[in-house]
Parts: structure tokens; sequence; C-alpha cells
């Protein structure tokens, strides 16, 4: 284990590995993320995965593509499939106001470079035969969105990661972090103590226990629904 870092990441869902890959894409090569038990160990092992790009937020839109995108891009680069599943999507008008809204997201992706096409109701039908097209204004079509299988785009990122000069500890506990005078951090797990610069908290349903190592209370609390 390396005792000196530049950055720590804890937690190794999805959101984890996506930051550790990051930190490496953007030349942080010096970074390790650290996971308790197992990658995806949490609640990325039963999340749904779906991806969609529509969105009344650009910024957000934006987001969406890039991270379809980039599961492209991290596929490619370690030479494994991620569990993509471009299926297609539509999202349904059977109102004035949510017509008009889809039409107007329709003229910002030409913008954007999003792509996406306004259909009607017989074009829906033909898309997707159980869909009672009665009451139906039109919807909107879009190619890139989809599935993925949330287990194989963690490891995907884990690994792209890696190939950048990452380390992964897993079955490695954080046991306390304590901050020092020039700003630093002791990261103090239960396989030895690693000194860095910055530390993530990505930790998912313990995110709020991570916190409390430094006095922070964070709003989260795990339910069953």
């Amino acid at each position: 284990m390396k005792t000196d870092t530049r950055a720590v990441v804890i937690g190794g869902g999805v959101v984890g590995c996506s930051v550790l890959y990051h930190l490496t894409k953007l030349g942080w090569s010096d970074v390790v993320l650290v996971e308790r038990k197992e990658l995806t160990a949490g609640s990325t092992w039963h999340a749904a995965g779906g991806f969609h790009m529509l969105n009344g937020d650009p910024n957000v839109a934006r987001l969406q593509k890039y991270t379809i995108d980039l599961y492209q891009e991290i596929q490619k680069m370690t030479g494994e499939p991620v569990g993509m599943h471009l299926t297609g999507g539509i999202n349904l008008a059977a109102t004035d106001a949510w017509w008009e809204f889809l039409k107007n997201e329709s003229g910002r992706h030409k913008v954007m470079g999003i792509e996406s096409e306004l259909i009607s109701p017989t074009e829906i039908k033909k898309l997707c035969p159980i869909v009672d097209i009665t009451h139906l204004r039109g919807g909107i079509f879009m190619a890139d969105e989809g599935h993925i299988d949330p287990y194989s785009i963690t490891h995907g990122y884990a690994k792209a990661a890696r190939l950048l000069g990452a380390e992964v500890y897993r079955q490695t506990k954080v046991e306390a972090l304590k901050p020092q005078a020039d700003g630093s951090w002791e990261v103090i797990t239960d396989k030895g103590t690693i000194r860095t610069e910055h530390v993530v908290n990505a930790a998912g349903l313990w995110a709020r226990e991570v916190g409390e190592m430094v006095g922070l209370q964070l709003p989260l609390l795990p339910y069953e629904i």
C-alpha cells in the first residue's frame, strides 16, 4: 500500500471509480481508491442502470451526453465490454404543454449536438406497438438512450484508472481521517495509513459515517422502498 499519494477516493461504487478515472484522465496518476469490501458492494450493484439525455437543464443534458459518450470511451480504452445497450428511448406527450416542451427541447438539441427526432403518434406505434396512442400528441425519439450494467462499467472505470497509474485497494476499511496542520490528511485504514493532499468522500450509503469522521453532518440516510 502506498503511504503517500495526491488523492484518496473512499468508496468503490460507480461514482468513486468514475472520480478515480477522471482524476487520472486529468493527469493525477498518483491517486488511490479505498473500498472496504468489493467494488460495487454498496448500492451500485442493484442500480437499474438506465440512462437518457432529455433534461430541462441544458447543463445536465450536456453532462448526460458526455457520460454516454464516456461509456464507449472506457470500453475502447480497456478492450472489455461495459454492458452498454443502446436501445433508444421515446418520451411521450399527451398534453399540449408537454408537446411544446418536447419541441423546444428538440430545437435546443440541434444547437447542443444531441441527436433527437420528433415523431408522430403513428411513428410511436411503429417503434413500440404496445403503446396506446389514442391521446398522444407526439413524442421525441433519442437513439442514444438505453441501459448499462452497473457492475461492468464500475470495473471498467477502475481498470481504465489503473491503466493511467491509479491503484485500487479492496477489502480495506477506512477507520479514521486525521487533518494535518499543513492541509494534508492521514487516512487511517485497517491495512495501514495513507498520507494524502485530498480526500474524496464517495462512500454512498456510508458517506454520512465518513463525514462524521471529520465532524461533518451530511443529510444522508438509506431507506427501503
